[in-house]
């Protein structure tokens, strides 16, 4: 169970529909980060793409939760799959 082939990050934007995506990297100022954080999006956290492009709607620790996609873009994910 290699993670070498799958060290690809990415803006959580631009995870397809349907991903499970895990957090590598907050970008931003501390203010956003620490905010991202405390709604469940800190690093290594797993989260899944339910669908959007302009509002991004995820889930993550169980919540759904609504990002803007200036949000999604500074949340940096690695595909691990898709949720069944």
């Amino acid at each position: 169970m290699s993670h070498t082939s799958s060290n690809t990050r990415l803006p959580l934007c631009q995870l397809p529909a349907g991903a499970l995506g895990r957090v590598c990297e907050l970008a931003g100022d501390a203010e956003f980060c620490q905010r991202v954080r405390e709604m469940g999006f800190g690093e290594s956290a797993f989260v899944t793409k339910v669908s959007g492009t302009g509002t991004i709607l995820c889930q993550v620790n169980g919540n759904r939760i609504a990002l803007s996609h200036g949000a999604a873009k500074s949340i940096l994910v690695e595909p691990v799959g898709r949720r069944v």
